[in-house]
């Protein structure tokens, strides 16, 4: 019964998203065209992550810094940071699917309609250029999940941390934490890093698109 629930749900998905890009086509809007809005859309998002998974890492900072003053406003701040970073990635995520929904939508229906064509050479230069920009796609959605795959664990460790300081709110808790505060830095900057590669692979897909 789960499995025909899933399934029928899946069904119920792919019909959805069929109408909702048939309704474009007929304003004139194309699968290419969404998918280049909503790589920028993941673009976008993760530049914001970066930001925030940044800010984090100032509010960290300033916690293993503490010399004095309310423990609870600094735990509170941290903890915010904390809450808005796990809200950035589920934007990430969010955004990287949707890219690919429509990505594979594209592909299928391209791949479909190679068998339309009666000019075969036509049909073999449109072909080479399926696969051409199916490879460009590939290493973009790989950028993509790779700095994606790198929030988890800088958001296992920032919540390991607030829960730790909201349990031991006194000067020995900023003490234990210190040691913390290099590898929170090392795996944020990989972040970083890598989201700055899947930027550039975003910019890179869309040039190749609009040309």
């Amino acid at each position: 019964m789960k499995k025909l629930f899933i399934v029928a749900c899946v069904c119920l998905l792919t019909a959805c998203q069929t109408a909702y890009y048939a309704a474009w086509e007929k304003v004139g809007v194309e699968k290419r065209d969404i998918l280049v809005d909503r790589v920028e859309e993941a673009k976008d998002a993760q530049e914001d992550a970066q930001e925030q998974f940044t800010s984090a890492l100032d509010q960290f900072s300033q916690l293993i810094s503490f010399d004095g003053g309310e423990l609870q406003e600094v735990y509170e701040s941290l903890s915010d940071q904390y809450e808005a970073s796990n809200d950035s990635a589920e934007r990430v995520s969010a955004r990287i699917d949707s890219v690919e929904s429509v990505a594979n939508a594209l592909f299928d229906e391209w791949q479909d309609e190679l068998g339309q064509y009666s000019n075969e050479t036509l049909r073999r230069e449109s072909e080479r250029k399926l696969k051409e920009t199916q490879r460009r796609y590939d290493n973009l959605l790989r950028s993509m999940r790779r700095a994606e795959s790198k929030m988890a664990p800088v958001l296992s460790a920032l919540k390991d941390n607030v829960l730790y300081l909201k349990h031991n709110l006194n000067a020995n808790a900023i003490g234990a934490l210190q040691g913390e505060f290099g590898n929170i830095k090392r795996d944020i900057n990989q972040l970083v890093n890598e989201m700055n590669a899947a930027i550039k692979q975003s910019n890179d897909f869309i040039a190749s698109l609009k040309t």
